[in-house]
C-alpha cells in the first residue's frame, strides 16, 4: 500500500520512490510527496521611450535667440529667480554656449543653431524615465549682456501621447555680467564682443531682466539701438509628447 505525506501549501510537488523489491506493485513500494517553497523574484520592468517635440518660437523684434538648450532631467532646478547662477547658466547666459546645461541633464538637446526674430525651431528628445523628468529650456538674447529665456523645470508626467502644452516665457538677468551694453561686451551681432567672462561684476543672483537702456535712449555709450529693446514674453514653447 501507499502512503502519502503532504504539508499544508503546495508550491513544487518531488516525486520519489522508493523500493524495496523487485515488483513495480511491491507493498514495500512508498512514495513520498514533499512539497518546497520557492521564491520566484519580481518582474524587471522593461524601460520605455518617451518622446517629446519642443518647438520654441522668438517673439523680439530684433533680439536672434542662442541655440536652444533642452534638458530633461531630474526633480529640481538649474536656476531659479533669487538663486546664484551656476557656471553653466552664466557660460549660456553671457556667451550662448550651452554645453554645460546639456550635460546636466539625462536627456538633452542642443538646437542647430540661432533661432532670429519671428523664427522658430522644433526639437526631439527622448527618455526612458519619464516619472521623474523635467523640463528646462534655456537661450540666451545675444544682443545682450547675460539676459536669457527659458522654461524651468516643468513636469512632463502629465503629458498623454498625442498631448501638447503651450506656454510663454519672460526675460530674465543672470545676474553675472553688468548690463553696461557697451561695446565689445555684447556677443551678438549688434557689436560682436565679448562672450562668456569668468568674473562676476554684477548681483550674483538671478532676476528678471529689467529691459535694456539703449543709445536711443539716451546712454552714450550703449552699442544698442531702440531696435533691441524687447517685451515680455520672449519666447513661445510648445511641447507635444509624441511616444
Amino acid at each position: 500500500m501507499f502512503k502519502k505525506f503532504k504539508t499544508t501549501k503546495l508550491h513544487i510537488t518531488a516525486l520519489i520512490m522508493l523500493s524495496m523489491g523487485l515488483s513495480a506493485c511491491s507493498d514495500d513500494e512508498v512514495e513520498v510527496i514533499r512539497e518546497v517553497e520557492v521564491e520566484v523574484p519580481a518582474p524587471v520592468p522593461v524601460p520605455v521611450d518617451v518622446s517629446y517635440d519642443i518647438t520654441v518660437t522668438n517673439l523680439t523684434t530684433s533680439q536672434p535667440l542662442s541655440p536652444v538648450a533642452i534638458v530633461l532631467h531630474p526633480s529640481g532646478y538649474l536656476w531659479t529667480v533669487g538663486g546664484v547662477p551656476s557656471v553653466e547658466l552664466e557660460m549660456m547666459a553671457e556667451g550662448g554656449d550651452n554645453s554645460g546645461l546639456l550635460a546636466l541633464g539625462m536627456a538633452s538637446v542642443s538646437g542647430a543653431g540661432a533661432i532670429g526674430p519671428g523664427g522658430n525651431e522644433t526639437m526631439s528628445v527622448t527618455v526612458q524615465d519619464v516619472t521623474d523628468a523635467k523640463l528646462t529650456v534655456a537661450t540666451m538674447l545675444v544682443n545682450s549682456n547675460d539676459a536669457f529665456s527659458g522654461l524651468n523645470a516643468w513636469d512632463l508626467s502629465q503629458l498623454a501621447v498625442g498631448d501638447s502644452w503651450t506656454t510663454t516665457a519672460g526675460v530674465y538677468d543672470a545676474g553675472t555680467e553688468v548690463n553696461s551694453e557697451a561695446g565689445g561686451t555684447i556677443p551678438g551681432p549688434a557689436d560682436s564682443g565679448e562672450g562668456f567672462n569668468a568674473m562676476r561684476n554684477d548681483t550674483g543672483y538671478v532676476a528678471m531682466h529689467p529691459g535694456v537702456v539703449t543709445s536711443d535712449d539716451g546712454l552714450s555709450n550703449s552699442i544698442l539701438r531702440v531696435e533691441h529693446k524687447f517685451d515680455n514674453p520672449a519666447i513661445r514653447v510648445v511641447v507635444t509628447r509624441t511616444e
